[in-house]
This record gives structure tokens, sequence and C-alpha cells, in this order.
């Protein structure tokens, strides 16, 4: 069952019973008030009555010293006419003995019976299909105790109840269906909040991570809502990085299998003719020489995967190393390099880093610019101090990198020129070994360049003094 359902048949059984209590309330407080009121009627009636028969007792001649039986009987029959609508009587002597009885007055004597001659009854009874009030009173007539005994017809009243139940069940029943589509409606405006996020859920659970539930309302469910909406902003954020890291992988490992497997044909070729042929000398040397070449081109790629790997797991312990000695450590590194002019001009100051894998950086940036810059060529290498932290910068006046391609050239294997890379013994691996350890740094590889002028790569490190030792 729905929840709109269950909250609707809730309410409607609490209407219903509500409705039901309070009417029967309703009707049976009218019906008593009006039951005792004709009581009371009945009672001062008998009680009326009861001084008519005493003072027409009175009234009677002297001559007897008790009331006659005759006389009672005459009494009684004025006593019964005298009213506008016939009453029923019944005169009862002091055993109790019938002594006058209208016509249609009850046989019961057990009202009679219980009561005494100091003491007033009545009872609700019913016969014919009507309802009277019994009532029973002892008079005392010219030395007589009589009992009178009147009944008052009170069916109106059991009518009146009657007719109330069922009015009141009419009524309650048209205020049921008038409330079930008034609650309908209502619950299906309070509800519709979780029927949106019931569709949402289902469109995020057939693979539509970019479906929105709308906000209706700006109660509880309205924030249920606008927390639903972020926890599917997020979710369809992780799963773009999923799908974008295995896109990543697939290509990653697509790239390592070819990088692999062009050495490997040329190891195993020219090994294959070294074993199978006679060469002259210089052959052999020129296959010797291509399968060193092929190999060391491996192990240099195998060194940057690990170098790659270990960056990317490891922590780094930030340390407080003076910019001086970094510049000190890349001009002895690059001292011996007649090929290209390398400059170095930095400012004094403090850099906050791990120095090993900083110092990996600039090599590999530096490495990187002297392979794109032509024999002789020029490399500037600037070190700039600032408020909150200190900038390196690599510049070369090579071949520079076309626009498409600066988003691209640091993931891994990726070369903008694969034949020059291979003969200079690249693999497309020491940018992305950069890009690697200036995220676990907190920085990134900026890069400016345009073809046939040359290039820049800069990246800043920020002086965060509670993290450096």
């Amino acid at each position: 069952m729905k929840f709109s359902f269950k909250i609707l048949l809730c309410m409607m059984t609490v209407i219903a019973l509500a409705l039901g209590f309070s009417g029967y309330y309703f009707v049976n407080y009218v019906f008593e008030t009006s039951l005792e009121r004709e009581i009371g009627q009945s009672l001062d009636e008998s009680s009326i009555l009861g001084f008519a028969l005493e003072t027409a007792a009175l009234n009677v001649p002297t001559n007897y010293s008790a009331l006659p039986d005759n006389t009672i009987d005459e009494i009684a029959a004025n006593l019964e006419a005298s009213g506008q609508q016939k009453r029923l009587l019944r005169i009862s002597d002091e055993q109790k003995q019938i002594l006058y009885v209208s016509d249609g007055f009850l046989e019961d004597k057990h009202l009679l019976a219980e009561t005494g001659a100091d003491v007033k009854s009545y009872r609700v009874a019913r016969a014919g299909g009507k309802h009277y009030v019994h009532a029973v009173t002892a008079v005392n007539a010219r030395n007589r105790i009589l009992y009178l005994e009147t009944m008052r017809d009170v069916s109106e009243v059991f009518t009146e109840r009657t007719m109330g139940f069922s009015l009141y069940r009419r009524v309650t029943l048209l205020m049921l269906l008038v409330g079930l589509l008034l609650m309908y409606v209502m619950t299906s405006f309070l509800t519709k909040p979780m029927r949106i996020l019931t569709r949402a859920t289902k469109q995020m659970a057939a693979g539509d991570y970019a479906y929105r539930a709308n906000q209706v309302s700006q109660d509880e469910l309205g924030e249920l809502t606008t927390d639903f909406n972020a926890m599917a902003e997020a979710l369809e954020r992780n799963v773009g990085a999923l799908e974008r890291e295995v896109a990543a992988k697939e290509e990653f490992m697509g790239a390592f299998a070819h990088e692999l497997k062009t050495p490997l044909t040329a190891i195993i070729g020219y090994a294959d003719t070294l074993r199978s042929q006679s060469m002259d000398e210089e052959k052999q040397l020129m296959a010797a020489n291509y399968i060193y070449t092929e190999g060391k081109r491996l192990e240099a790629m195998s060194l940057r995967l690990l170098d790659i790997i270990v960056a990317g797991s490891q922590e780094v312990h930030l340390q407080r190393i003076a910019a001086e000695l970094i510049f000190d450590y890349l001009k002895e590194m690059f001292s011996g390099r007649t090929d290209v002019k390398i400059q170095f001009a930095f400012d004094a100051g403090i850099v906050c880093a791990e120095p090993n894998l900083i110092k990996t950086v600039l090599v590999n940036l530096i490495d990187n610019a002297c392979k794109a810059s032509e024999p002789g060529g020029s490399i500037e290498v600037e070190g700039r101090a600032a408020e909150d932290g200190y900038q390196f910068s690599v510049r070369d006046y090579g071949i520079g990198i076309p626009r498409e391609e600066q988003q691209k050239i640091t993931k891994a294997f990726y070369m903008v020129d694969k034949s020059r890379a291979r003969r200079q013994n690249g693999a497309g691996l020491g940018l992305a070994l950069c890009a690697e350890i200036l995220k676990i740094h907190g920085s990134e590889l900026v890069i400016e360049s345009e073809e046939k002028k040359g290039s820049c790569f800069c990246f800043f490190l920020k002086d965060r003094a509670a993290k450096c030792n």
C-alpha cells in the first residue's frame, strides 16, 4: 500500500471514530435530557393527580367514615377524562388490589409491589410498541391509603433519538465522503515531494545521474529534496571521476603496452639476427647498439614508472630548505651539458617542500627543456620569492608545444613528437611524474608555450609553516 493511502486511511479512521463517538454522545445527551424532562413532568403530573384525588375525596359528603370504592371509581373516571389528552390511570387500595384501571394500562404490577406508603417510584416501560413513564405515588384520601399509578406516553422522545441517530449517520457518511475527497487532495499534495524523490531515485538507478528532483516545498521534505540533489551531484561527480579514472587507466595500459612493444620488437629482432645469422663486425656492432639503446629506454621507462608509483603513494614530509641549496644542486647536475646554455637566476628565500622530490621535478623540467631546444639554445631557470611562498620556472626557446596539446602532456606516455622523443630515449613519463609530485605538494604545473618560440614551465610552492619542519 502506498504511503499516501496509509496516511489517508489513518486520518479517515480517526475522523470516523471521532465523528462516531461525538455523534453518539451528542444524540444520547439530547435524548437523556428530554427523557429526564418527560420523567419530571410525569412525576409532577402524578403529584398533581394525587392532590386532585385527595381534594376530590375531601369534597365527598361526610356520611361515610371511609371513602367507598364506588366513589373512588367515579373520582378516577373524572380524573382520567379531565386532561386534554387521555390519561392512563390505575388506582389500588391498601392491599394493592386494583380499584380502577384505564383501558390500555399495563398489567404488570412489579412497580406497584415494590412501592411503599411513603415512597414514590417510577420506571420507563414499553408496551404495544410505545414507551411510557410509569409512576406510582401513595395518596391519603379520607383515611384510606390509595396507590395512584399513571402512565405518560414518551414514545416521541425515543422516536426523536432514533431519528437523531439516523440523521447523524447520514451526515457522518456525507462528511466522511467530503473528508475523503479533501484528505485525498491534501495527502497527494503533502506526499508530492516523496513521489518526486522516488522518481528521481529510479532515474538514478537506471543510470541517469544528471537527473535532479524539483523542490516543491520549503519544509522538511523540501530540505530532504535539497540534500538528495546535493547527494546526486556528489554521486555524479564521483561516478564521473571513476569513469575518467577507468578511461585513464585503460589509456595508460594501452600506451604502456605500445611503449613496451616497440623496443621489445627491436631488441628481439636484432637479438634473433645476431643469434641466427653470420654478420660482419660492423653489422654486429649496429645490432648490439640498437639492443643497448632500446634496453636503456626500457630501463628509463621502468624507473620513471616506479618514481610515479612511489610519488603517488608516499606521504610527503615537508621541510624548510634554502632555495640556494636547490639551485646549487641543479648547477652541479647540469654542469656537464655543453649542447645548450643553462642560465640560473634566483632570489634568496626558504622553500617549504620535500627536497628530493622538488629536485626531481626541476631536473625533469630542465631535461625536457634541453630536449626541446636546438643545439646551442638557451634555457633559463629562475626562482622568485613571494610573501606566501616561492615560484620556480624553466624557460626554453625551442620547438614549443601546440595549444591543443598542452592539456595532455602531463599524461603518462603522452608525447607531442613521438619520433623525436624516442630518438632522445623519452617515454612520455617525465611530466607525468612532475605533475604527481606537485599534486602531493598542493601545487600544479603551469604551462605557457607557443610553437617554434619555446615554452615556460612554472609552479608555486606555498609557505605552509604549520606543516613544514
